[in-house]
C-alpha cells in the first residue's frame, strides 16, 4: 500500500511538473505547425531557454557565434540521472569510438556496452526554406521534457538527445523577414531573393568534409568530435508534388569508404521507421528511392561510426498551405507517389497539404526513431564498437592499403586544416629530415620532414581515404542508355583540388605521430593597395556568388563589393561624361578593374524574375540596356570575368567569336556530372603565370570552347591551341586566346568522378581570353572556386 502511494504521488508530481514546463505557444504567442506563423530565431532561442530551465531532463549550451553572429545553441536531453553523469558516458563512447583506448578487447567493450547509452543527434532548419524542420525541434523537446509515457521514460533512460534547432540560425530570420513582408501578397510563400545563408545558401549541406562554414565547424568540433553520437537524424523538406516523405535506406551507390555496419543501420532503422510510420496511418512514404550515400559531403556521421537518417517530408508553400490534386504528383529516381510497392507507399490520395502536415510527420519520424535507439541500445552501441575496430585492425594482407604519402606544398595547410577538424591523426617518416613551408606564403610550424603520412590504421581512415583517394564513380544508365544522374556530384578528391601530391603506401612503414599543428594564417603582402572586384549579385540568388564572395573576402589582398542589376542597368559601372583621352576617345574612370559573374544561367542573368513572380523591385536582370553598358564598361578597360554557365551570356551578348561545343549534345553521349578533370595551361599568359603546366578543372554543368570561325590565314593559331591572341574573324576589335585546354587524349581528361563521351571535349578550350576594345572578356568553362575547396585553381581568378 505505502509503494502504492508513493508512485501515486510520483505520478501526481510528474504532471504538476509538466504543468508548469511552458508549451511553445506560451513563448510564441502560436504553435509550431500554424498556418502562416514563423517564429524568430530570439524566439527559438527564447523557448529552449525556458523550457531547459523549467525542465530536469533538458541543459542548455550556446556553443559559438554564426556567420551574422547569431548565438548558435544546442540542448541535451535524458533522464536526469543521465545528465548527471554526462561525463561518464562521453568517456564511454570516446572508448567505443576508438577500440585502441582498450586494445581492441572485446571483454571491456562489452563491459562498456553495457554502462553506455545510444548518443542521438538531431539537427534541424540547415535549409531554411524548409520551415517546418526548426519549427519541429520546439515540439519533439517539448514532448520529449513533459511526457509520462512508458515508452518517452525509456527513450530517456536509454539514450542522449542531442538537438540543434538550427544549423543556420542567420536563414531563420532571413526567411521568416521576407515571408512576413509578403504575407497577404501575391507573393505569399515566395523564396526570398537572397541566399539563406551570407556565403553558400543551400550549400551548406555540402560542406561536411571542407569545414569552410563556421555553422559546420561548430557542429563538428562540439558535437560530432565531443560526443561521437551512433545516429544522426537529419530532418529537410523536399517538393511540394512528389512522395510526402522520404526515409532511408539510400539508393545506390554507396561511396566505398561507407562501413559496411552503417549500411546495415540505416537500412535496418530506416526500414523500421516507415513501418512504424505506416502502422500509425502516415501516408505518401518511399524509401530507397532519390537520395544516395555517396558523398561526405552531407554526411560526415558516416564517416565516424555514425549512421545518417536523412528524412525528406514534402513542403508546401513556407508557412502557407497548398492543394495538391492526385494527378499533379510527380515520380523520379524510383518514387512512384501513385503506386503501393516495396519503395513506395501507402499512396497518398492528394488534397490540402499544411504546414501542420510537415511538422506531424517530422515529429513522428523523430519518436520511431528514438524509440529504436532505445530499445536497441547495446545494438547501437556494438556497432559502433565494431566499426571502430575494423578501422583501427593492423593491416597485414598483402597489397593492401597501409595509408597515404601526402607531399607538403603551399596549399598543404589547408588540407591539413581538414584532416584535423575530421579527427584524421598523422605522422612524419622515421629519419626523415626536417623541412619547412614556404614562410612567405604560411607562417606555421617546422615539419620534420618533406611528406606527411596519413595510416589507414585509425578510427578515421574511411574519412582520410575518401578525401585522399580518386573517385571512380560507377557508369549508371537506364533502360533507355540515358545516364542516371547522381543525386549531387560525382569526385571529392581534396589533393587533386588543392594540387597536392599524393600517394598509396602498400608496404609496412614506421611513423612518429605528430599532435594537430596550429596553423597561423599567411602573412598578407598586398604591395601597392587592395584589388577591388565587382561580384555580380542577380536577385534570382546564386549559391556560386555566395562562394565567389567567400573566397574573395578570405583572400587579404582583394575586396570584393556587389553589383546589383540596378547597377547595371542605370549606368553607374561608368561615368555620365566621362573625360577624354588624347586622341578625343572616351577615358572611363571605372569604379572596379573586373566584374565577376558567377556560374548562372544566361537568361537569369538577361532577365531575371518573371514581372508578376516576385516584387517589381526584385524583377528583370540586366536588360538589353544593361548589356550595352557592359560592352562599353569592357570597351573603355574593364575586364568582366564570367564563370561556368554564365559564359554563355558573354558569347551570346557580347558576339564573341567562340562557341560551347557541349551545346546540342545528347545526355547519352555527353554527361559529367561534377567531376575532376585534367588541363593544360598556357603558363606565359599572365592569368595562368606562376602555375604548373597541368591543372585541374571543376567540370559541372559547364561549357568547353572552340572559335566560331577559323583564324584568318597566317594567324598562326588554331582554336585548340595555347599561345599569342588569335584575331578571331579577322576583327581588329576582339583576339581570343587560349589559357587552358583539355588533353587531347580523351583518356587523360578525367582524374575523379565520372565522365561519359570525354572525347566531345578533347582538345577543346577550358579557359579563354577575348580581348574588347580596350578591356577584356574572360571565360571559364568550369568553377575555379568550386565550393571553397579547388585551392589549384584559385590563383587563375
Amino acid at each position: 500500500m505505502r509503494s502504492l502511494r508513493i508512485c501515486f504521488l510520483l505520478t501526481i508530481l510528474s504532471i504538476t511538473a509538466a504543468a508548469q514546463i511552458p508549451a511553445p505557444d506560451a513563448v510564441l504567442g502560436f504553435t509550431p505547425g500554424d498556418d502562416r506563423k514563423l517564429a524568430s530565431w530570439a524566439q527559438v532561442l527564447e523557448y529552449f531557454q525556458k523550457l531547459s530551465s523549467a525542465s530536469d531532463r533538458m541543459t542548455f549550451h550556446e556553443i559559438g557565434k554564426t556567420t551574422m553572429g547569431a548565438p548558435f545553441v544546442y540542448v541535451t536531453i535524458s533522464s536526469p540521472a543521465n545528465l548527471k553523469n554526462l561525463d561518464r558516458y562521453k568517456e564511454i563512447n570516446k572508448k567505443l569510438a576508438d577500440p585502441r583506448k582498450i586494445k581492441s578487447n572485446d571483454a571491456e567493450a562489452k563491459r562498456l556496452i553495457a554502462q553506455g547509452k545510444t548518443i542521438v543527434l538531431n539537427t534541424f532548419g540547415i535549409h531554411s526554406t524548409e520551415v517546418g524542420s526548426y519549427l519541429s525541434s520546439m515540439l519533439i523537446a517539448h514532448k520529449l521534457a513533459t511526457a509520462t509515457d512508458a515508452e518517452t521514460r525509456k527513450i530517456l533512460d536509454n539514450t542522449i538527445i542531442l538537438i540543434v534547432p538550427s544549423l543556420n540560425p542567420d536563414g531563420v530570420d532571413i526567411v521568416k523577414n521576407w515571408y512576413d513582408k509578403t504575407l497577404g501578397t501575391p507573393y505569399e510563400g515566395t523564396t526570398p531573393p537572397e541566399l539563406y545563408h551570407k556565403y553558400v545558401g543551400h550549400d551548406n549541406n555540402r560542406d561536411w568534409y571542407a569545414f569552410t562554414q563556421v555553422e559546420t565547424q561548430l557542429t563538428v568540433d562540439h558535437l560530432h568530435n565531443e560526443w561521437h553520437p551512433q545516429i544522426v537524424l537529419d530532418i529537410h523538406q523536399q517538393g511540394t508534388h512528389g512522395a510526402r516523405q522520404f526515409i532511408p535506406p539510400y539508393m545506390d551507390p554507396v561511396e566505398p569508404n561507407v562501413p559496411k555496419q552503417i549500411v546495415e543501420g540505416y537500412t535496418e532503422l530506416g526500414l523500421y521507421i516507415a513501418d512504424d510510420m505506416r502502422k500509425k496511418g502516415f501516408e505518401g512514404l518511399t524509401t530507397g528511392t532519390t537520395y544516395d550515400a555517396w558523398t561526405p559531403a552531407r554526411a560526415y556521421s558516416h564517416y565516424h561510426g555514425g549512421v545518417r537518417i536523412l528524412s525528406e517530408t514534402a513542403s508546401a508553400r513556407l508557412a502557407s498551405p497548398i492543394t495538391v490534386k492526385a494527378e499533379e504528383l510527380r515520380g523520379g529516381r524510383g518514387v512512384n507517389p501513385h503506386k503501393d510497392d516495396a519503395n513506395n507507399g501507402p499512396a497518398w490520395k492528394g488534397g490540402e497539404w499544411r504546414l501542420r502536415d510537415i511538422t506531424n510527420y517530422m515529429t513522428a519520424t523523430a519518436f520511431s526513431l528514438l524509440t529504436h535507439a532505445a530499445n536497441n541500445r547495446e545494438k547501437w552501441l556494438s556497432r559502433f564498437y565494431e566499426v571502430g575496430k575494423e578501422a583501427v585492425r593492423p593491416r597485414i594482407s598483402p597489397g593492401e592499403l597501409y595509408g597515404y604519402r601526402l607531399k607538403i606544398d603551399d596549399n598543404f595547410p589547408e588540407l591539413l586544416r581538414i584532416l584535423n577538424r575530421g579527427g584524421v591523426q598523422y605522422g612524419y617518416p622515421k629519419d626523415d629530415k626536417a623541412t619547412k613551408i614556404n614562410a612567405d606564403s604560411y607562417r606555421t610550424t617546422t615539419y620534420p620532414s618533406e611528406s606527411i603520412i596519413v595510416p589507414m590504421e585509425q578510427p578515421n581512415g574511411a574519412f582520410a581515404k575518401a578525401l585522399l583517394e580518386r573517385q571512380v564513380y560507377p557508369d549508371l544508365k537506364d533502360i533507355s542508355g540515358n545516364p542516371i544522374s547522381p543525386y549531387d556530384v560525382t569526385a571529392h578528391t581534396l589533393p587533386l583540388l588543392m594540387n597536392i601530391q599524393v600517394e598509396e603506401i602498400k608496404a609496412p612503414f614506421k611513423t612518429q605521430w605528430i599532435s594537430k599543428v596550429l596553423i597561423n594564417s599567411a602573412a598578407s603582402h598586398c604591395g601597392s593597395g587592395e584589388n577591388k572586384i565587382g561580384i555580380y549579385k542577380s536577385d534570382n540568388p546564386s549559391m556560386d556568388e555566395g562562394w565567389t564572395r567567400w573566397v574573395v573576402e578570405n583572400e587579404p589582398c582583394r575586396k570584393s563589393e556587389e553589383v546589383s542589376n540596378n547597377e547595371i542597368r542605370t549606368n553607374r559601372l561608368n561615368q555620365e561624361q566621362p573625360p577624354k583621352d588624347s586622341r578625343g576617345q572616351p577615358q572611363m574612370d571605372l569604379p572596379y578593374k573586373s566584374i565577376i559573374f558567377p556560374d548562372q544561367p544566361a537568361n537569369q542573368i538577361l532577365d531575371g524574375y518573371a514581372k508578376g513572380s516576385m516584387p517589381d523591385e526584385y524583377t528583370g536582370g540586366v536588360g538589353k540596356q544593361g548589356v550595352e553598358n557592359l560592352r562599353k564598361f569592357v570597351e573603355a578597360g574593364g575586364t568582366l570575368v564570367f564563370l561556368n554557365r554564365s559564359s554563355e551570356f558573354a558569347i551570346e551578348h557580347f558576339d564573341l567569336p567562340i562557341r560551347d561545343v557541349t551545346k546540342g549534345i545528347a545526355r547519352k553521349d555527353f554527361y559529367i556530372p561534377g567531376s575532376i578533370l585534367r588541363t593544360e595551361l598556357d603558363i606565359n599568359h599572365p592569368i595562368a603565370k606562376g602555375m604548373p603546366l597541368q591543372s585541374i578543372a571543376w567540370f559541372e554543368n559547364s561549357p568547353a570552347f572552340e572559335l566560331s570561325e577559323p583564324p584568318p590565314s597566317g594567324s598562326g593559331q588554331s582554336a585548340a591551341t595555347n599561345g599569342p591572341p588569335a584575331n578571331a574573324g579577322g576583327s581588329d576589335k576582339m583576339s581570343v586566346r587560349v589559357i587552358a585546354r583539355y588533353p587531347s587524349d580523351p583518356k587523360q581528361i578525367l582524374l575523379s568522378g565520372w565522365a561519359l563521351g570525354a572525347e566531345k571535349i578533347a582538345g577543346k578550350a577550358a579557359l579563354v581570353e577575348v580581348k574588347v576594345g580596350k578591356g577584356k572578356i574572360v571565360l571559364f568553362g568550369f568553377r575555379p572556386q568550386y565550393r571553397g575547396q579547388s585551392l589549384a585553381t584559385f590563383p587563375l581568378l
